[in-house]
């Protein structure tokens, strides 16, 4: 009889996947420190038993520990499966919170220009068209009321279809092909199609700031006006110790047109969702008016901060939490990311 997992501590096995994940993605952020991150990517997608054994490694990670749903203080917890569902489904399927967000944007567009006027069209969904980057095993396919395409740099089942993100063509809608099904790979992605794109522990593969940028730029461009970016990134550490890079990737998905509508702190992941405005322009004044000194267009994430000589981690005013003086807008954004709201569209925030 298989004895059934220990979620209290982590087991020999889930330590040595986990440490074979966290290698592969170290030596790829070295090698780009030192070399062209797009060779060093393109290297690395050549590496097939590597990326095989990556794939294995994730798929048992995923449906063996991380991916499930447990009972943590009463409350469910820790389900990146079940919170991206639960979020798309709140959006997509309660109509009062799509027109929330569009009298919101009115009223940033008549701000920015008096005779703004713009006629919404009714957002129609029979099913949610979801795109799983880096999906690795598929598992939003078990749900019926959404339309999936899954794509991975190594599928670990065959419904996961190979696509390096990164590099595959964005094309016009009318000239896609539909015939996702019946091919391995996917040669190109057709654009504002999809209502909502999937980045689960993905970014933290990439090893270099621009090309996660590049990727969060790919989403903008295959997403629907008014569709979502839902980003799960790692964090293990307390709740608001990451506030001020999480504002910073707000920031930058800012500039490119996205507006953070909803985030929240699960055990080990920060989960994020962000709105593909239909215009530009609400997303970016939020960048203007709320930029900070230490703002910057980068998507960098904490282990980029790790050096060949340091310690391996931020800078000590950065870790230190006693060291740390938060401005008050770092203080609210820390209250709305764990006031358990549902979608936090807070524009001080």
């Amino acid at each position: 009889m298989k004895k059934p997992v220990s979620y209290s501590m982590a087991s020999e096995e889930q330590l040595a996947l986990s440490g074979l994940i966290k290698s592969v993605h170290q030596r790829l952020r070295e090698d780009a420190r030192s070399q062209n991150p797009a060779e060093v990517w393109h290297q690395h997608l050549q590496n097939r038993s590597l990326l095989k054994e990556y794939a294995s490694a994730m798929h048992q990670l995923a449906t063996n520990y991380w991916d499930k749903t447990m009972q943590v203080d009463s409350k469910r917890d820790n389900s990146r499966i079940e919170w991206t569902v639960n979020s798309c489904r709140d959006y997509f399927r309660g109509n009062q919170l799509v027109n929330f967000f569009r009298e919101k944007d009115e009223k940033v567009m008549k701000a920015v220009d008096e005779s703004h006027s713009f006629k919404y069209e009714p957002y129609q969904v029979q099913k949610i068209k979801l795109l799983d980057v880096g999906s690795c095993y598929n598992p939003f396919a078990a749900f019926e009321d959404f339309e999936v395409t899954a794509i991975d740099i190594a599928p670990a089942q065959d419904s996961v279809k190979y696509c390096d993100f990164l590099e595959v063509p964005i094309i016009s809608s009318n000239s896609a092909s539909s015939d996702f099904d019946q091919n391995s790979s996917i040669e190109s992605i057709p654009s504002s199609y999809y209502d909502a794109v999937v980045f689960s522990l993905l970014l933290e593969y990439l090893p270099s700031p621009d090309q996660r940028l590049r990727c969060c730029q790919k989403a903008y461009d295959v997403l629907k006006p008014e569709g979502i970016l839902l980003i799960i990134t790692p964090d293990s550490r307390h709740q608001g110790a990451n506030a001020k890079l999480m504002k910073n990737w707000r920031y930058t998905l800012g500039l490119l047109g996205f507006s953070r509508i909803k985030i929240e702190k699960l055990e080990h992941v920060t989960c994020m969702v962000f709105r593909k405005c239909v215009f530009k322009e609400v997303a970016q004044r939020w960048c203007t008016i709320y930029k900070e000194s230490y703002m910057e267009p980068i998507l960098q994430i904490p282990q980029d901060y790790n050096n060949a000589g340091g310690s391996g981690r931020m800078d000590d005013a950065e870790q230190n939490d006693e060291l740390v003086v938060r401005s008050e807008s770092d203080m609210v954004e820390i209250k709305n990311m764990f006031g358990g709201l549902p979608f936090v569209s807070n524009e001080e925030s």
